[in-house]
């Protein structure tokens, strides 16, 4: 029986890797390490609670006594999914980035070398390589981050590979692009977009709407990090992407559309964000030869979502309440007025 230790694993991408590992692996066990914060949803898992190969310890990667803790039972692996991880935020807020991106990641590369624990996997994003005009990033390009929530990976992703080359740390990357699907806090484009229009709401655009964005599901996504967790070799890193490179606009178009709704009533352009990039997309060359391709085409997954967000209203309207309208007043009244 092998036990992963997974931090963050009440968020988003971190639930779904959890579930699949219980499904598909029957030889694993799981701790899920998380500190329970606004985007670490406790629904998230609550499905799992019974399960006889999955524990739950609150904590917080910045804590190393925590961390060591949980660690010093025996694990063979960890799978770092905690992070800070949403643009607009670290432009508000940059200073819970640096401790929670560069510090965490630290503290639980110390906890790998303390322990000799066999792999640690870094979870990433395509963020840290920049804005590219045209192709795609590969793995072994320079990264250019150009937002606090990016530079703060960028400082993590630098920090594991500086173990692999000194301490010899059997790390791993990945860098996922756009993860969408269910348990997405509705912070990001398109559960917020989602959201928004199923209660008949406008959805705010960021300037002209032309950023291009590369979109994979997350049951893609985490299928890619339990891949490269299995196959993958250590001082490596493995971009994981959907293969759906859209603009911003394309996306709420599809959306509004979806919900019913129309461009002229339910579009509003807003002040663009600081140092928006215009443009990302990945090279998956490395990861598909390792055996992993994305495998939900991007308009079921979309359609999908969308149905999920329409009967799982118990689960995403709690949130939209306390701290995600004032976050909404901050982020994006301003920007209205100004636009």
């Amino acid at each position: 029986m092998k036990r992963l230790l997974v931090t963050g694993g009440l968020g988003f991408i971190g639930s779904h890797f959890i579930r699949l590992v219980l499904t598909a692996r029957q030889a694993y066990e799981v701790i899920n390490f998380d500190a329970v914060t606004y985007a670490g949803n406790p629904a998230n898992c609550a499905d799992l609670k019974t399960h006889p190969r999955y524990r739950f310890i609150k904590g917080n990667i910045c804590d190393s006594a925590a961390v060591e803790e949980a660690a010093a039972g025996g694990v063979d692996a960890i799978v770092n999914f905690a992070a800070e991880t949403h643009v607009d935020r670290s432009i508000l807020d940059p200073d819970a980035f640096i401790r929670t991106d560069v510090l965490g990641a630290h503290v639980l590369l110390e906890a790998v070398r303390k322990y000799n624990i066999g792999r640690f996997v870094q979870v990433s994003t395509d963020e840290v390589y920049g804005d590219i005009s045209s192709g795609a990033s590969t793995e072994d390009d320079a990264l250019r981050p150009r937002s606090p929530y990016s530079a703060s990976k960028a400082g993590a992703d630098l920090q594991v590979l500086a173990y692999w080359a000194t301490y010899e740390t059997p790390v791993i990357i990945t860098r996922g692009s756009n993860t969408y699907g269910p348990f997405q806090y509705p912070e990001k484009l398109i559960p917020l977009f989602i959201t928004n229009l199923i209660d008949g709401k406008a959805v705010p655009v960021y300037g002209d709407g032309m950023q291009q964005r590369d979109w994979i599901h997350v049951d893609d996504h985490a299928r890619g990090v339990l891949h490269a967790l299995e196959h993958g070799e250590p001082g490596n890193v493995y971009n994981i992407a959907g293969g759906n490179t859209r603009t911003n606009l394309e996306i709420t178009q599809l959306l509004v559309e979806s919900l019913g709704r129309s461009m002229e009533t339910h579009v509003t352009h807003v002040l663009d964000r600081e140092g928006h990039d215009r443009r990302y997309a990945l090279d998956c060359t490395k990861a598909r030869g390792l055996g992993w391709q994305p495998e939900v085409a991007f308009e079921e997954g979309l359609r999908n979502t969308i149905e999920w967000y329409r009967t799982n209203e118990n689960w995403w309207r709690p949130l939209r309440s306390g701290e995600f309208k004032e976050y909404f007043k901050r982020q994006y009244l301003k920007r209205l007025i100004s636009a």
